[in-house]
Parts: structure tokens; C-alpha cells; sequence
């Protein structure tokens, strides 16, 4: 359990949302032992860091965050946006693996 800068209680479970199966993250897991979620807005890197660790009992070397910003869509003749989400890519120690599969 974690208490991020805004005060919000965020739990390891809370903290990845989703991992992030794409050709380009499966391409970094099998070179760089390195994956890639969808995680809570307001986590920060050690909140991201002991929550992987937590769930899958697996050793972080690295993480990696980015903003990503949502982008302009249209439905119908209606105007509108995408959400706004935050990106983590954690890379593992050497020996160990996480399989979604």
C-alpha cells in the first residue's frame, strides 16, 4: 500500500490496470526482459516497482513511465477525445519471466 504526492491510498492491485500485449511490447520482452502496462494515473515509479514485484514475484531492474495523451476521435458527427492514460515499461533481472499467456 502506497500513498502517492495527491494523498490517494493506491493498492498494488489498483496500481497496473492492464499489460499491454502489442507486436512492439512482445518484441521488447523476448530482447530486453522488458514489459509493458497500462497503470494508474497517479502511481509513481517505486508504487509501479513494488506492485509488479508483488504480483509476480519477480525481481525489477528498471522502470520506465510515460503520459501518453488522448487523441482527438469523432463519433458520428460528434467532436470528442480519448482518455488520457499512463504507460509503464519495467524491465526484469535476467532470469526472470512473467507469462500473460
Amino acid at each position: 500500500m502506497s500513498i502517492s504526492e495527491s494523498g490517494v491510498v493506491i493498492q498494488p492491485h489498483q496500481v497496473i490496470r492492464r499489460p499491454l500485449v502489442t507486436e512492439k511490447g512482445t518484441w521488447l520482452s523476448e530482447r530486453h526482459n522488458a514489459y509493458s502496462f497500462e497503470v494508474h494515473p497517479l502511481a509513481t515509479k517505486s508504487d509501479i516497482r513494488d506492485a509488479v514485484q508483488k504480483m509476480w514475484s519477480v525481481r525489477v531492474l528498471e522502470v520506465r513511465t510515460q503520459s501518453r495523451l488522448g487523441k482527438p476521435r469523432r463519433h458520428k458527427m460528434q467532436p470528442g477525445r480519448t482518455r488520457n492514460w499512463k504507460k509503464a515499461i519495467v524491465k526484469l533481472h535476467p532470469e526472470d519471466r512473467i507469462a500473460f499467456f
